[in-house]
């Protein structure tokens, strides 16, 4: 079989209707992921307007043929996880968040339904062991934005069955993505690789080392990297490089502990892009 057949076989073999908890950044592109993908997509979210720019980013991304009679926007979660074959949750990064959504999910879909948690470093494993079904329950690493970005990193938790395995990555090859799997690991492998990256790029910037656009050139020209690690941090939020530093700490030790330098800005309300000012200052 060559690489065509092999991506026939993974549509005929994935799930037909997929339900997504969360209609935020992340779940509104996994949404638009799906729909490519060819499948029906219940979307749950609690805040109406997040749907309603959930649904607009579909039909733009998506075109309104795709997304029309396959995609329902709701904010009832049993209308949404209906019938479902697959659920990815994609709420935000709080452990106890997610292992009651899953708790309360798995209770209302299907016997053989496959239930996913986008995470980029919390254990799956103990989000597994909050569901009656743990064998089912997977972990699915989707990358921002999700229907541009190429991969997905599959997390495979301590229970995680030979069956949910293969079904998770039968999906995630329909809808045109290439996938690791990795073991149930703090950060997994990607997460790790990026704290490691950002986390050295400040304590460059403390040591003097070179100048902020200095380190950021450097990395991006010479290694070819899209973004430096201190304009990516911006990106992402310093609030956010910061809480994975400790999460990363508290399983692997000092290797991520986080440089003062970066702690001092959080604590000066310099989060980065979405505060206006970081590493750098933004206009507006």
């Amino acid at each position: 079989m060559g690489p065509d057949d092999d991506a026939r076989q993974a549509g005929l073999n994935a799930p037909k209707r997929v339900a997504v908890l969360g209609a935020g950044t992340m779940g509104g592109g996994i949404a638009v992921s799906l729909l490519l993908g060819g499948h029906a997509v219940g979307l749950f979210d609690t805040k109406t307007e997040a749907l309603s720019a959930a649904s607009a980013r579909a039909t733009k991304r998506a075109a309104e043929a795709v997304v029309a009679g396959k995609l329902t926007a709701t904010s009832d979660l049993a209308e949404a996880v209906a019938g479902a074959d697959f659920v990815i949750e994609a709420v935000p990064e709080l452990l106890e968040l997610k292992r009651d959504l899953l708790a309360n999910v798995g209770a209302l879909v299907p016997d053989h339904a496959v239930l996913a948690t986008n995470t980029s470093e919390l254990s799956v494993t103990a989000i597994a062991a909050a569901t009656r079904r743990p064998a089912s329950v997977v972990g699915m690493h989707w990358f921002n934005p999700p229907e541009r970005m190429a991969l997905v990193e599959v997390v495979r938790a301590a229970q995680t069955s030979e069956g949910t395995l293969a079904t998770t990555l039968a999906l995630a090859a329909s809808c045109g993505k290439e996938t690791v799997v990795v073991q149930d690991r703090q950060g997994f492998v990607t997460t790790r690789a990026v704290a490691a990256l950002l986390l050295e790029g400040v304590r460059m910037l403390e040591e003097g080392v070179a100048a902020p656009e200095d380190i950021d050139k450097a990395v991006r020209l010479g290694l070819n990297h899209p973004m430096g690690p201190l304009e990516l941090a911006d990106l992402i939020g310093l609030d956010t490089v910061l809480l994975i530093a400790d999460s990363l700490k508290g399983a692997l030790g000092e290797r991520f502990l986080a440089p003062q330098t970066l702690r001092k800005l959080v604590e000066a309300g310099r989060l980065g892009r979405k505060s206006g000012r970081g590493f750098y200052e933004y206009g507006g």
